[in-house]
């Protein structure tokens, strides 16, 4: 199964860089009730983006929720799915680290629950062997059920507005864990940190997304962020609630022809304040998790999100993408 996944996300097009763009409303910039940015000296601002760079790099090589660790997953059907290294079990797995046959992840409807083999050597994370009929929550439950074998992490993954669950896993002795290094960054400049104003929705708006294996999945969204740039006005759909710290943006920009990934590239925006502001820094703008590992469920930015502007800020796409 993880063969055949590989096999159809290869095939999926970058439709991303034909699309056209939305006619967008020419404004003057000068515009007395625009706010500028909160200030920030050049020391503080180059400061905070390599803590923020470096806590990125980090990330992306710290299990479980690193990528570029991930090394599986796995679509669940259904009812029975038997996983070991032998090479005729749909999740086949290595066999340094697995039994021919390590146990069966059975699945009713949303519930996924492990039937382990007597000599399956899966233990539950930092605990002990699983012996036993045992649950697993899925990531997206609050309480995520992490198991391991040999040097091998897994879970159930799941994503929003979607019934599809997979089995990721990850191994936490890829060399890539010491070696890997972030790709190149446009030039840091505070030209590309922008206040935005969000222009709420009468209520959250469930927007669907297409992902990178070719489905789709949800994403409440609250508003659109309207800024200014090059004479002109900008929106780009803001994922989240009224209970959320930060919003979720996805965006599609035209460096992604050339420079950046060509699915479009992600970022975290603060929530507004109690007058409707915020500030966009766009040399934040990061790469999402598929372009690092070719076991990933990434969300694509909505069509409304391709902004009719060149963002010369933030992650380029690394010499050799995962895809």
């Amino acid at each position: 199964m993880g063969r055949l996944l590989m096999e159809q996300r290869s095939t999926h097009p970058f439709r991303f860089a034909v699309f056209p763009v939305a006619v967008l409303m020419t404004i003057s910039s000068c515009s007395s009730d625009w706010r500028e940015p909160p200030p920030i000296t050049s020391e503080e601002f180059t400061t905070e983006h390599e803590e923020w760079r470096s806590n990125r790099e980090q990330r992306l090589v710290t299990p479980p929720g690193g990528p570029v660790l991930w090394s599986g997953l796995f679509d669940l059907p259904q009812g029975e799915t038997a996983l070991g290294s032998d090479p005729t079990l749909l999740i086949v797995l290595p066999a340094e680290d697995s039994p021919d046959f390590a146990g069966t992840l059975v699945r009713e409807g949303q519930d996924v629950h492990l039937q382990p083999a007597s000599d399956g050597n899966i233990y539950l994370q930092d605990g002990p062997r699983i012996e036993k009929n045992t649950v697993l929550e899925d990531d997206r439950s609050g309480n995520t059920t992490y198991l391991s074998l040999g040097s091998l992490g897994m879970r159930i993954h799941s994503e929003p507005g979607t019934d599809r669950l997979w089995l990721r896993v990850w191994d936490t002795d890829l060399p890539e864990r010491e070696t890997f290094r972030l790709p190149e960054y446009f030039p840091l400049t505070t030209e590309w940190r922008v206040s935005a104003r969000l222009e709420r929705y009468p209520e959250t708006k469930r927007i669907p997304l297409a992902d990178i294996t070719g489905g789709m999945i949800e994403r409440d969204a609250i508003g659109e962020l309207v800024f200014r740039k090059a004479d002109r006005e900008h929106r780009l759909i803001a994922m989240g609630n009224e209970e959320s710290r930060s919003y979720f943006v996805s965006l599609w920009d035209s460096t992604a022809i050339t420079e950046t990934y060509q699915a479009g590239r992600y970022m975290s925006v603060p929530a507004v304040d109690e007058d409707g502001w915020t500030t966009i820094d766009f040399n934040r703008t990061y790469n999402a998790p598929c372009v690092f590992t070719a076991f990933s469920v990434c969300s694509l930015p909505p069509l409304e999100n391709r902004l009719d502007l060149a963002v010369t800020a933030g992650e380029k796409r690394p010499d050799k993408p995962a895809y």
